[in-house]
């Protein structure tokens, strides 16, 4: 009987042992559900995407002084994840000529959509 006893026990350890770990951010393999590009390599462009793991961007910049000397490119976005403790965390930030600007939120389960559009004009 102590036989058969250790022998369960010693099964029920092989199938703990060799189970599959329980997906993390580190291993889960997100899709890609949505990709936009407008982007000619002058001037202007826009890009957007989106991941199943709640991972979105979006990204416009605008060509400023065109054919001068302080001839740049103005850029805002907006980015966000969820991260492990399930808070959605969103970038909005600018860069042009005035240097990079940036605003973190927190919020568990994200932010609305509404705030992000109003955000980027």
């Amino acid at each position: 009987m102590k036989l058969f006893f250790q022998l369960i026990v010693l099964c029920l350890v092989a199938v703990a042992v060799a189970a599959p770990p329980p997906p993390t951010y580190n291993n889960y393999n997100a899709e890609i559900l949505r990709y936009e590009n407008d982007n000619i390599g002058l001037g202007n462009y826009r890009y957007a995407f989106e991941q199943s793991d709640g991972t979105k961007q979006e990204q416009q910049g605008e060509l400023r002084n065109a054919g001068l000397e302080n001839e740049a490119i103005a850029v805002k976005g907006v980015y966000s994840w969820i991260a492990p403790n399930g808070y959605r965390y969103t970038v909005v930030y600018t860069a042009d000529d005035e240097g990079y600007k940036s605003e973190i939120e927190e919020a568990p389960g994200g932010a609305p959509p509404a705030l992000v559009a109003s955000l980027l004009g």
